[in-house]
């Protein structure tokens, strides 16, 4: 009985695209070794972790599409965790039985070349931000948000507080 199954991974932001296709080869060539049948593998691009990640605020995502029996999926995970690039990854089995193996390889082909020229166009948009921002300077899209202390508003509001208690004091010390 097969199953489909998807691993995504992060992997650490500067990782050359060498360096990833490296990776994603590694993985082929345990599925191919354990009998499983490759459909794709999506490249979801740079993106902001939610939570810092030895000491990464990027990642880059990759999520790979898989069947099997479910018996290459520990060494796949086990790939994944010796391999020093990878931060994080995670197995979902996606489907318990799947019905027309040839009909849902042919809807990923189709899925996988839709997704490479999404790719390109993400890239192309990528290079274009990082031309951007040397022109403006090395600045981030993110360093144009407001990175003021919150707390300064409210200290301040407190010093002119303060002055209207020390006036206050000042007053009942000129009465005495």
């Amino acid at each position: 009985m097969l199953r489909e199954f998807e691993t995504t991974f992060i992997l650490q932001p500067e990782i050359t695209e060498e360096g990833a296709k490296a990776i994603n080869e590694r993985l082929d060539s345990i599925l191919e070794r354990h009998g499983a049948h490759r459909l794709l593998c999506d490249d979801d691009g740079k993106r902001r972790l939610a939570f810092e990640i030895q000491h990464f605020q990027k990642g880059h995502y990759f999520t790979l599409h898989y069947f099997d029996g479910g018996k290459v999926v520990p060494e796949l995970e086990r790939a994944l965790r010796l391999d020093e690039s990878v931060l994080r990854f995670l197995t979902v089995r996606v489907a318990d039985e799947v019905g027309d193996v040839e009909e849902r390889k042919r809807l990923a082909a189709e899925e996988e070349k839709l997704r490479a020229e999404r790719a390109a166009e993400r890239a192309a948009l990528e290079a274009q931000e990082a031309r951007d921002r040397e022109a403006n300077g090395g600045r981030d899209r993110d360093d144009d948000r407001d990175d003021r202390d919150p707390d300064r508003d409210r200290d301040r509001d407190d010093r002119g507080r303060g002055r209207e208690r020390d006036d206050d004091a000042s007053d009942e010390d000129e009465e005495e």
